[in-house]
């Protein structure tokens, strides 16, 4: 048995991945719209989907094409003070660029210190990141770049400071400047988002709904990974980890770093994937199922729980009877909203499935955990 080398995969939250599955042509298509020049349709982009779809890694990629054109890059998340971070985040990309001997700075993430900067969004604030913004533009223009903005995690809070940032953009595409803005957040957020009265101008972005990738790909990406970092793996086994992975991007990366790590030997067996394969399951569970359960709220959870007695997609007059005969529109509503929350989705009439694989599992062991209570299956009997 060798030394045990290091693991080349990334189960940790907005970690790129050593190979992006299925993602390529959505990068390409922004990488031209870099190229393409201001209104190009790719600058102004909204990454959403379900939880672990890799949203964070899309930011981190159209923040590598952006850098590859020589534009500057801000990079932020959705909270209380954005406005008043870009503005830091501004002060600091205007010094840095002061006339120095050597190096050029390409981008900038300032740590999160909201007792550092105010969290107040006045019309002060919003017109001197507008001057500090043009400013900045006017400068990069005559060199021949221009400046990338990134938004994560959008969500309500920030309504009125996402509002500001809209504002201002809108204005800098008005004017034909060097200038993108692409944010990512979780389907409730940016419907959320979209449908805000003041915010109609983001009705335009080009919205990239984010999704699982080909078996058959994933396949090729895990064993590809496997071999370039000095393994091996056996065919079957590493046919059995793709189909673990259901196509799920964070669960890909999860089996292969468990399947990496169930042996120390060069050569991956079909018993240590399967090992893997197991303690992936067991982590997506804590990594995943149980934050996104613990977003929603009692009656969410309940419409969950009232699926998982069916082994595949569910009736919807059957969880209704199973949550004790709630009425069809309340019913809309709260499937609407999971939905919405890239908890499931409608895959027939009348019939809806989980959109995080292996939640089905999840509830059906640690139900009680949650404080729900099993919930028996519906019979089919013809009345």
């Amino acid at each position: 048995m060798t030394a045990r080398s290091t693991n080349p995969f990334k189960p940790s939250a907005g970690s790129t991945p050593p190979l992006l599955i299925g993602r390529q042509p959505v990068i390409e298509s922004i990488a031209d719209s870099f190229d393409e020049g201001p209104g190009a349709p790719g600058r102004l982009t909204v990454f959403t989907g379900a939880r672990g779809v890799g949203k964070t890694v899309m930011l981190n990629e159209v923040e590598e094409v952006a850098n590859s054109r020589g534009w500057l890059t801000i990079n932020e998340t959705a909270t209380t003070g954005l406005v008043a971070r870009i503005e830091e985040h501004l002060t600091h990309l205007a010094e840095a660029r002061e006339p120095r001997p050597r190096g050029r700075i390409t981008g900038i993430t300032l740590p999160l210190r909201l007792g550092a900067v105010s969290t107040e969004v006045t019309p002060e604030l919003a017109v001197d990141v507008r001057r500090r913004l043009n400013s900045l533009l006017d400068e990069l223009k005559r060199s021949g770049s221009g400046l990338l903005l990134t938004i994560d995690e959008v969500h309500a809070a920030a309504r009125s400071e996402l509002r500001e940032v809209t504002t201002i953009t809108q204005h800098l595409i008005r004017e034909d400047r060097e200038f993108a803005l692409v944010m990512a957040g979780l389907p409730s957020a940016v419907s959320s988002l979209l449908s805000d009265d003041v915010l109609t101008f983001l009705r335009r972005a080009d919205k990239q709904v984010l999704s699982d990738v080909p078996i058959d790909e994933v396949h090729d990406a895990l064993s590809a990974t496997i071999i370039a970092n000095g393994r091996t793996i056996d065919e079957e086994a590493g046919h059995q980890a793709a189909e673990a992975t259901g196509g799920y991007p964070f669960l890909v990366q999860l089996v292969g770093y468990h399947v990496w790590r169930s042996t120390a030997a060069s050569h991956i067996t079909l018993t240590s994937a399967r090992d893997g394969i197991t303690a992936a399951r067991r982590r997506l569970g804590s990594l995943v199922h149980e934050t996104a359960l613990n977003d929603l709220s009692d009656v969410d959870r309940t419409f969950l729980m009232a699926m998982s007695p069916d082994p595949g997609p569910s009736r919807m007059r059957d969880i209704l009877k199973r949550m004790g005969g709630v009425a069809p529109q309340y019913g809309n509503v709260y499937k609407n909203r999971l939905i919405d929350a890239g908890m499931i989705g409608s895959v027939a009439h009348g019939k809806v499935d989980y959109s995080l694989p292996y939640l089905r599992d999840f509830l059906r062991e640690h139900g009680a955990s949650l404080g729900l209570a099993p919930i028996k299956k519906v019979g089919n009997k013809k009345k």
